[in-house]
């Protein structure tokens, strides 16, 4: 009948006119996710230049560090490893595994007892001690003890370097011995 088909009609008409509405809704919505895909992707680029200037940064401090040929210590506030350089392991008794471990913990071959008493004084204090510390094996170091300040200035722990001296020891040594027999030699 006509009033059926009329119906019929409307009826297509109506879920027509839905499905229109819900493919502009679509349509939408696939813009909307493609635009916040886009800011994504722009995002995440900058975050991988930022994680590649990191990466370069970190690198050029490895190398500093490595360079100056003095050996560095990273403590945390608790006195534990944080980190150490190249040739820390000619000092102390130190493999990867001990970060996290207290310094306290570690055998070191310095004659320096005090050392993590004066590192707890330090983060205490915030001012630096510099002393020149002998090995058991006749080596000497200039120890440094400083604060380690975040960016924020914030005290992250401390930072110990160990420059070796041995070298000017060993001349002020001999300089002393040559003092001394010019002294006797000008007594006679």
């Amino acid at each position: 009948s006509q009033e059926e088909l009329k119906s019929a009609n409307e009826e297509l008409q109506s879920t027509n006119e839905e499905l229109q509405s819900t493919n502009e809704e679509l349509t939408t919505s696939r813009e909307e996710m493609q635009s916040m895909n886009e800011e994504l992707q722009t995002v995440n680029a900058e975050q991988q230049s930022k994680m590649e200037e990191l990466f370069k940064i970190n690198d050029d401090m490895r190398n500093l560090l490595n360079s100056t040929e003095i050996v560095t210590v990273f403590l945390d506030n608790d006195l534990h490893v944080r980190r150490f350089t190249p040739g820390a392991d000619k000092i102390f008794k130190l493999i990867p595994g001990d970060v996290g471990r207290p310094l306290s913990d570690i055998v070191s071959d310095l004659l320096y007892p005090k050392m993590t008493e004066e590192a707890r004084e330090v983060l205490r204090t915030l001012v630096f001690s510099e002393k020149q510390v002998a090995t058991a094996d006749g080596r000497w170091f200039s120890v440094r003890i400083m604060p380690y300040r975040t960016m924020d200035d914030v005290i992250g722990g401390v930072v110990i370097t160990f420059s070796n001296i041995t070298a000017t020891k060993s001349l002020e040594a001999e300089l002393r011995e040559e003092i001394g027999k010019l002294k006797n030699e000008d007594s006679r």
